[in-house]
């Protein structure tokens, strides 16, 4: 296994994080079952990977129970355990979002599941339009002295409220964030032209999600047939929607370099994203033995710059102009 430093922390990072959404039931797509996730994440911490992500929202912390119960016997100083708040945690008011209240709350309750006195890395899940960032800032920066957290990290979010966000926190002496979270990968790459200049100005560590774009990159998918059953598409509008005629292309580039190096389409993709400079640890988010041992194996794939070129060749990032197409 490789490691890295998250951004300009000190902290060390296996280069690809183990991400926890599949570690759960509610989704055909999910794993389903405790006893095959608890082993699987096992199978990663064996493997060397020490940086694992889940949320709080995923499965209603039913993830987060599943992570706690794998790294039992574990060595807890080794492991970067990160978790998220902001999504709704029930009904009724002050059970979503990330006031005073709900932060301090969902903390204690991470923890529990989690089997932990306290989380390396703990991220807004998204950015709260009805709470001053101040406040939630001013929360995070408590949750840090008080030492149930170390650090503290984003995603998801435009450009300007990330600013804003590292902005106030460094005039009010807040903890700042160290790391975000972007969605990013060879067909989804808005985030070139939003949140990763900023990251890269700022220091800020980069943990891409979603990085083989929901298994399209992994090439499960084909051109005109029908969507296998339990893939993410299947039961996904937002992964069916990436089947474009640009992405189709980027895919077959994909596959053609998978060819040409003995590799697989998921591998090539993989290793697209830890070639740049900004990115730390891309989130796997593999459901079997196979697809983890896969994901593994794009560590050892080198890509050189004209191949960087071919794979970014077919999509030319921007932002949409109002009104076209």
């Amino acid at each position: 296994m490789e490691y890295t430093r998250l951004g300009e922390t000190g902290l060390e990072v296996s280069r690809l994080a183990l991400g926890c959404l599949n570690f759960g039931s509610g989704q055909p797509w999910m794993m389903n079952d405790r006893e095959a996730s608890v082993e699987l994440a096992r199978s990663a911490l064996d493997a060397g990977v020490n940086f694992l992500d889940t949320a709080n929202a995923y499965s209603r912390g039913e993830s987060e129970s599943i992570v706690g119960e794998a790294i039992e016997g574990y060595d807890r100083e080794e492991l970067v355990l990160a978790t998220k708040v902001y999504f709704d945690m029930g009904d009724g008011p002050n059970k979503g979002g990330l006031s005073r209240k709900h932060v301090f709350d969902q903390i204690r309750g991470s923890l529990d599941r989690l089997g932990t006195g306290y989380v390396d890395l703990y991220q807004i899940h998204r950015w709260d339009e009805h709470t001053p960032v101040e406040e939630t800032l001013s929360a995070l920066d408590a949750l840090v002295e008080e030492g149930l957290v170390r650090y503290v990290g984003a995603s998801t979010m435009a450009g300007w409220q990330f600013s804003k966000a590292l902005h106030v926190a460094d005039v009010e002496n807040y903890e700042r964030f160290v790391c975000m979270q972007p969605e990013y990968n060879l067909v989804d790459r808005h985030e070139e032209a939003n949140l990763l200049p900023i990251c890269a100005d700022q220091g800020v560590g980069v943990v891409p999600w979603s990085p083989l774009a929901g298994g399209f990159l992994a090439g499960k998918y084909e051109r005109g047939e029908a969507i296998p059953e339990g893939t993410r598409a299947a039961d996904d509008e937002y992964t069916e929607r990436r089947f474009t005629d640009e992405n189709w292309r980027v895919l077959d580039v994909v596959r053609e370099l998978a060819a040409e190096k003995d590799a697989t389409p998921a591998q090539v993709s993989l290793a697209w994203l830890l070639h740049k400079d900004v990115v730390d640890a891309p989130i796997v988010g593999p459901r079997r033995e196979d697809h983890l041992a896969d994901n593994l194996g794009a560590l050892d794939v080198s890509l050189t710059d004209d191949e960087m070129a071919r794979l970014e060749e077919p999509i030319f990032p921007q932002w949409p102009v109002e009104g076209k197409d």
